[in-house]
């Protein structure tokens, strides 16, 4: 059987969509955030892609499982009941399911994900 592999190409040049507000924004400025090379893989029941937010305050809305990359920018991300944990350009991170909290994008954040 022959394998096939999801790939993020260029994640940090990759063109971005059109930019729309966030979901669930926290006060002024509402961050605008847009993806790129959104690709789901069924056979394996995950997306991966890269997403761009420009700067502002919104709730994490999703309730998958997500590994992310940062790629450039930075920002703090505080999960409910816990504790701030501040991201940067090189840093990974991993979410788990249910994990809901509070995006602070102090600089252009950029990211590639994989959602499962």
């Amino acid at each position: 059987m022959t394998q096939v592999l999801t790939v993020v190409r260029n994640a940090a040049a990759s063109p971005l969509g059109a930019p729309a507000p966030a979901r669930l924004p926290i006060g002024e400025p509402i961050a605008q955030a847009a993806t790129a090379q959104e690709q789901t893989d069924e056979a394996v029941g995950a997306s991966i892609g890269v997403w761009e937010s420009s700067p502002g305050v919104f709730r994490r809305y999703l309730k998958n499982r997500e590994f992310s990359h940062i790629v450039s920018g930075s920002c703090t991300f505080t999960p409910d009941g816990g504790e701030p944990v501040e991201l940067r350009a090189g840093d990974a991170v991993l979410f788990p399911e249910n994990c809901e909290g509070v995006w602070d994008i102090h600089e252009t954040l950029r990211k590639t994900y994989v959602l499962f």
